[in-house]
C-alpha cells in the first residue's frame, strides 16, 4: 500500500507529538459544536474537529443524528476557528453530502469496517477523490477484517489514511466497554509501519475516568495520536455521556501525557539495550528449536494414531492440557489469556498437521 505520511497533508502537524481530533460524539446544535470548538483554541494539540452527524445504533428508536441539517455547523466551525472536520459515513450517500458541504476528513466506523459490502460501497463513492480516511478497526477482533477494509479504500485511490484501534466487543465485559486488545493494532503497525494509527479512548473506556490510563497507554505504545470525545457539558449529551469529557478535562489529560521517543542519543544505554535484546533473540530460537522438537513429537502420535485407527482430536485431552498450562503459567507469572491464545494456536496446528497426515495416509 502506498500510504501517506499525516505531516504531508495536515497543516502545522508536528510528527513529534501526538494528532489529537476532539469534539462531541453527536452533532446536537450549533451552540454546542461552536462552543466546543472554541474552547479548543486554548489546546493547541487539537487539529481536527470531530462529530457525529448520522449515529448507526443497535436498535431502532435511539437517537441516530440529526443528519444533512447539521452538515452546516461542520463548516461553521472551520470558518469560525480554522480546524479541519470530520465526520463518520456508512453510505455512499454520506460521502456525497459531506463532500458537498465541504467535510475535510471522513471516517468509518467499526460496524461499516465489519461489512466489506458497505466498505467498497464508500470506496467506489471515493474513487477520484482526494481526502483523507479514518478507518476504526471492526467490531469483532479480526485483524484481516481491518486489513481490507483498509485496502479497499487504498484501492479506490486513497493514500491519506489512518487506522484507529478504538478495541473489540467481547461477551465477558470487564475493565472497559470494549477490549483493547493491544496485540491486534500493534500486529497492523508491524505489517504497515507507513499506515498512521491512532487510538479512540472513548469508545475502549466507555467511562470518562479510565480515559487518561488508556491514552497513555497508546502514547506508550508509539500510537500516532488520539481521538477524544469531548462535550462542553457531558452529562447532558444526547449520546455516549459516560465517555465524553469536557475541554478543561481535555487539556489536563493531555498536559499529563508522558510522550517516548523510539530512540535514544545515550550510548549506555543503547549498548545495554542492544544486550538485552540479544538475550531475546537467544531465547526466540530457543523456542523455534522447541516448537520443531514438538512438531517431531507430534508426527509420531499422529502415526501411531493411524496405525491404531483412532481420531486425530481427542478432546478430553486438549481440555486436561490446557487446564495443567495454564495453571504452570499462572504459577510462573504469565497471564492466562496469553497462555491460553499461545496454546490455542500450537494445538490448533497440531491437529491439522495431524489430519494432513491422515489424510495422506489414505491415499
Amino acid at each position: 500500500m502506498k500510504i501517506d505520511s499525516i505531516s504531508s497533508w495536515l497543516p502545522n502537524f508536528n510528527s513529534s507529538e501526538p494528532l489529537v481530533i476532539a469534539g462531541p460524539c453527536s452533532a446536537e446544535s450549533i451552540e454546542q459544536m461552536l462552543t466546543t470548538a472554541h474552547a479548543f483554541k486554548n489546546i493547541p494539540a487539537v487539529k481536527i474537529f470531530r462529530s457525529g452527524i448520522w449515529k448507526p445504533r443497535t436498535r431502532p428508536n435511539n437517537f441516530e443524528g440529526l443528519g444533512e441539517i447539521a452538515l452546516p455547523w461542520l463548516a461553521e466551525v472551520k470558518k469560525q476557528t480554522g480546524l479541519l472536520t470530520t465526520t463518520e459515513v456508512a453510505t455512499a450517500k454520506h460521502v456525497e453530502l459531506c463532500l458537498k458541504h465541504g467535510v475535510d476528513i471522513l471516517w468509518i466506523g467499526a460496524r461499516t469496517t465489519a461489512n466489506p459490502f458497505s466498505v467498497q460501497e464508500i470506496a467506489d463513492a471515493l474513487k477520484g477523490v482526494d481526502i483523507p480516511v479514518m478507518i476504526k478497526n471492526p467490531i469483532n477482533a479480526d485483524l484481516q477484517l481491518w486489513i481490507g477494509a483498509i485496502e479497499r479504500i487504498n484501492n479506490a485511490g486513497i493514500n491519506k489514511i489512518i487506522a484507529i484501534h478504538r478495541g473489540f466487543s467481547v461477551a465477558d465485559k470487564l475493565e472497559f466497554r470494549n477490549d483493547p486488545l493491544w496485540r491486534i493494532p500493534m500486529e497492523l503497525k508491524v505489517k504497515f509501519p507507513e499506515l498512521p494509527l491512532i487510538c479512540d479512548p472513548s469508545h475502549i473506556t466507555g467511562d470518562r475516568e479510565l480515559i487518561q490510563k488508556v491514552c497513555q497507554k497508546a502514547m506508550d505504545l508509539n500510537m500516532d495520536g488520539l481521538i477524544i470525545e469531548t462535550h462542553p457539558t457531558p452529562d447532558t449529551a444526547w449520546s455516549d455521556a459516560a465517555q465524553q469529557v469536557t475541554p478543561d478535562r481535555l487539556k489536563t489529560i493531555l498536559s499529563q501525557l508522558s510522550l517516548k521517543t523510539e530512540y535514544c542519543s545515550d550510548a549506555d544505554f543503547g549498548a545495554q539495550l542492544n544486550v538485552l535484546r540479544n538475550q531475546i533473540d537467544r531465547l526466540d530460537n530457543e523456542l523455534l528449536h522447541t516448537l520443531k522438537l514438538r512438531k517431531d513429537v507430534v508426527e509420531k502420535i499422529a502415526k501411531a494414531k493411524i496405525e491404531q485407527k483412532i481420531t486425530a482430536l481427542q478432546r478430553n485431552r486438549f481440555d486436561q492440557l490446557m487446564k495443567e498450562r495454564m495453571d504452570a503459567g499462572k504459577s510462573l507469572g504469565l497471564d492466562e489469556l496469553f497462555i491460553k491464545e499461545i496454546f490455542d494456536a500450537i494445538h490448533d496446528q497440531s491437529v491439522k498437521l495431524q489430519t494432513d497426515l491422515f489424510e495422506r495416509s489414505k491415499k
